[in-house]
This record gives structure tokens, sequence and C-alpha cells, in this order.
């Protein structure tokens, strides 16, 4: 007898506790989506209407650059980039996404993103690299990126190339440079 009480009771409880669970795990997912505010960024890097933010996060790592021939005069050297190296984070530090060439960023899921540059602007800071608009080139996967459709790259702090050091004597040489960045991705309402 005291067994089917006890049940009883747990069973009431449960019924009483789910819609309030529900609830608040309705008013969190909200939440999580209304966190997303769209950065403050000049005219030409705002994305089209009709795009809503998916997803940010905040990257830290490395732009990699080499030594190379400038395209117009073979006999002087300039530093290029051939890479970015880092791990995108959500608000809470956890590894969300990983950056690097194509420009390419892959979710823990699997899912990739490629971007191509539509528009770039200086950075506010002078020893920052540009901030970036870019568009999704390809998708692959079905996961988290697979409904990107625009990446902004914002709030950049260092990552700029060395102007000096690139020399025949270092020519094919890599340095390795560190930045932070926001990146916001985004997704077409339709």
């Amino acid at each position: 007898m005291k067994l089917t009480i006890k049940r009883k009771s747990q069973q009431a409880f449960c019924s009483l506790l789910l819609p309030f669970l529900l609830a608040q795990v309705g008013v969190a997912q909200t939440t999580k989506t209304a966190a997303i505010a769209p950065p403050q960024v000049p005219q030409n890097l705002r994305v089209p209407t009709g795009q809503t933010p998916l997803l940010q996060g905040r990257a830290k790592g490395v732009q990699i650059y080499e030594c190379k021939n400038k395209a117009d005069n073979p006999n002087q050297f300039e530093w290029k980039l051939k890479a970015p190296d880092a791990n995108l984070f959500n608000d809470q530090g956890q590894k969300i996404i990983k950056h690097y060439a194509g420009p390419t960023w892959e979710a823990n899921d699997g899912s990739k993103v490629v971007g191509q540059v539509q528009a770039t602007a200086n950075s506010p800071q002078d020893h920052a690299i540009p901030w970036l608009l870019l568009e999704a080139k390809s998708h692959q996967g079905n996961g988290t990126l697979s409904k990107v459709t625009y990446i902004q790259r914002v709030k950049t702090v260092g990552g700029k190339a060395p102007t000096q050091g690139c020399n025949p004597a270092h020519a094919n040489t890599t340095v390795k440079i560190n930045y932070t960045a926001d990146y916001v991705f985004w997704t077409s309402n339709q």
C-alpha cells in the first residue's frame, strides 16, 4: 500500500513539474536565439535583408603567413596569408567550431561551410586584421552549418602580417600571428 501511494505521489509531482520544465526549455531556446544580436558593422559588411543570425563564436587562434614573391615583381617579397588556424568557442567556453584554410568552418557535428569574401573593412584597431563579410560558397553535412548563408568576422584583435622579415633569405618560411575575432553565422529566413 505504501508503495502505491509513493508512486502516485511521484507521478503527481512529475505531472506538475513537467509543464514547468517544458516552459523553461522554451524560454532557454528563445533566449539563446534572441541573444544573437546583429553586430554593429559598416554598411558594406551588412548582410542582405531576409537573414537571421544563427550562431556566433569567439575565435582564438593564429593567422599563418608565408613569405612569397610579389605577383607583380618576383624580385620583391611579402607576407601572404596561407590559412587561419583557430577554434571558435560559445559563451560557456565550449569549443563549437574549427576554422581553417578555405576559409572553412567545421562544427563539432561534422557540418562545414566554406566562405568567399564579399567585402572588407578596416578594423578599428590598427594592428588587427580586417573585418569581413563572407558568403557561403559550399556546404558539407547536414548539421549546424548546413544552412549558413553569410558569415561576418568582427571585433578582430591582432592577426596582421608582419611588416618586416620577408626577403629572399626567408622565402617560403611561415609565421603564426595570434588573433581573436567574433564570427557571426547567418541563415536565410526562407
